[in-house]
């Protein structure tokens, strides 16, 4: 023990680049002030059983996760919802309809991260609101009677809303990533991998691999407290076409996919992302792409089982600028289509279905 009964100073070696440290609200608090009702707690739990089951091959079902690039404003979220849950219902037959309700943004250098870290959209980084209405949001897309899913990208924010999930996706920056394949075999919901940034697959053929396994790491538990998480697997992951350096949406490159998945020991299913490189970062070609999935799907391609679509009230996208009013239901992020363009694009998606059945 040492004698000296001076103070030791650490500051000239810790938390040097730290400019400032706040307190975090922990999610038992969150979930107190916002619990889960009855109804959501239903929808959550079927509607999950229901996409490992189009997983699985025991519904033979689209499942169709559309929406905005990401949330920025509640309201026009919530017209969103009601939009969309009237279409859900009218194709619900064919299409397994997951509202995409992402609250985080990956940033290839800087940028406005999302609605959780900056929900005023202003630098003041209200983490804590954020937080809330970001859970709130949740319960009332779910009060719409929509299952939602999210990117998960932090990997402490999860226990705050994924108790609300229904299903997750771990971004092509992150698949390769071990800290967030262990957090997918502990979470409670199916979850899609991204093809890396390359365009490779074997990333996500190896993220569901991991995933699938047990694990054991250090987290952060619903009380606030660290701890160390052992999970059990999760059998519900499965692989999204995002394109990379080149498309990969095609029926060669859902072949070449499939083949790569099987030689690993794994089912042979993709989801396909027709935004992002898949459409060249052109929104209104998420068109042209999802009408080739289309026909892949109706001449009778079973191994597509999922596809995801960038969509708002109002089509293209816009700049966050400090003291200029934001055009309503406009993108804050990725161009997306509009929701008026979304409508025949699901009823295409339907009458594959439709048709693949016949097949």
């Amino acid at each position: 023990m040492p004698t000296s009964t001076s103070t030791h100073d650490t500051t000239r070696i810790d938390d040097l680049r730290i400019r400032a440290v706040r307190p975090l609200l922990t999610p038992a608090l969150l979930e107190e002030w916002l619990p889960v009702p009855p109804e959501a707690q239903n929808l959550v739990e079927s509607s999950r059983a229901a996409i490992s089951d189009v997983l699985h091959g025991r519904d033979d079902r689209l499942v169709v996760v559309v929406g905005p690039c990401s949330i920025h404003d509640h309201d026009q979220a919530l017209t969103y919802a009601h939009l969309l849950k009237a279409e859900a219902d009218r194709l619900g037959g064919e299409l397994l309809v997951v509202m995409r309700t992402y609250f985080e943004k990956p940033r290839t250098t800087v940028g406005w991260k999302g609605y959780i870290n900056d929900p005023h959209l202003d630098g003041s980084f209200a983490i804590n609101e954020g937080l809330e209405l970001a859970r709130q949001l949740l319960l009332d897309v779910l009060a719409v009677g929509l299952p939602v899913g999210t990117e998960f990208l932090d990997l402490l924010s999860p226990q705050f809303i994924s108790d609300l999930v229904s299903w997750g996706a771990i971004g092509a920056r992150t698949t390769e990533s071990q800290s967030h394949r262990q957090l997918a075999s502990g979470l409670s919901c199916p979850v899609g991998f991204k093809n890396g940034t390359d365009g490779g697959i074997k990333v996500a053929s190896d993220a569901i691999l991991a995933a699938q396994a047990g694990h054991a790491f250090m987290g952060m538990t619903k009380m606030g407290q660290a701890a160390v998480f052992e999970t059990r697997g999760n059998a519900d992951c499965h692989v999204i076409l995002r394109g990379g350096k080149a498309t990969n949406y095609s029926a060669a490159d859902v072949q070449a996919a499939c083949d790569l998945l099987k030689a690993n020991g794994l089912r042979e299913q993709v989801m396909i992302d027709v935004s992002h490189a898949n459409s060249s970062k052109q929104h209104a070609r998420q068109i042209t792409v999802a009408a080739d999935v289309a026909a892949q799907i109706a001449a009778g391609d079973r191994r597509i089982t999922g596809i995801m679509i960038e969509s708002h009230l109002q089509e293209g996208r816009q700049d966050i600028v400090p003291g200029q009013a934001l055009k309503h239901g406009v993108s804050v992020t990725d161009a997306c289509i509009s929701f008026a363009q979304t409508v025949p694009v699901l009823n295409e998606l339907a009458a594959a279905v439709k048709a693949r059945r016949g097949v």
